[in-house]
């Protein structure tokens, strides 16, 4: 019988060890996904006037896949050197009509 209790309790104590590894993993990589989204941040409001930042998280609520590849668009942009200046909104919304997707149109005709 103490043989089968100290088996027990060794596989006890590994899945407990193996559970603390596991949060302590999730932790570090909850913390490098907030560390990347406030340098995103940083250079978004860097780059963007607040009229174009502002556009840009309301669409990020309407269109979060589309808001997103625009935040990348522009970040990779800022990090190489190719903005001279701030995005206006206007800019903005020049960039955000080459990346939405074309909407189709429903025409109902009535007979």
């Amino acid at each position: 019988m103490d043989d089968l209790e100290e088996i027990r309790r060794r596989k006890l104590m590994e899945l407990q060890a193996q559970r603390q590894r596991e949060l302590e993993e999730l932790a570090r990589q909850e913390e490098m996904a907030r560390r990347i989204e406030e340098q995103k941040r940083a250079i978004l409001k860097a780059i963007l006037e607040p009229e174009a930042r502002e556009r840009l998280s309301r669409i990020k609520l309407a269109h979060p896949d589309v808001a997103e590849a625009v935040e990348n668009q522009l970040i990779a942009l800022a990090q190489s050197g190719k903005l001279r200046s701030k995005i206006t909104d206007e800019m903005l919304r020049e960039i955000l009509k080459r990346a939405m997707p074309k909407r189709r149109e429903t025409k109902i005709i009535r007979k």
